[in-house]
C-alpha cells in the first residue's frame, strides 16, 4: 500500500513540475524563469530519487 501511495505522489508532482515549466516558458519574465526552475529542480529531484537506488 505504501509503495502504491509513493508511485502516485511521485506522479503528481512529475505532471506539477511539467506544468510549472509548460506555463512559465509561455512568457518572458524573472517570475516565469523563477517557475521554469522550480519544475526544473522538481524533475532532477525525481530524477536523483530514481537514480539513487542504482548508485
Amino acid at each position: 500500500m505504501k509503495a502504491k501511495v509513493l508511485i502516485i505522489l511521485k506522479m503528481v508532482v512529475f505532471i506539477i513540475c511539467l506544468a510549472l515549466i509548460i506555463t512559465g516558458q509561455k512568457t518572458v519574465g524573472k517570475l516565469e524563469l523563477g517557475m521554469m526552475l522550480l519544475g526544473l529542480a522538481g524533475l532532477l529531484g525525481l530524477l536523483y530519487d530514481y537514480n539513487r537506488k542504482y548508485v
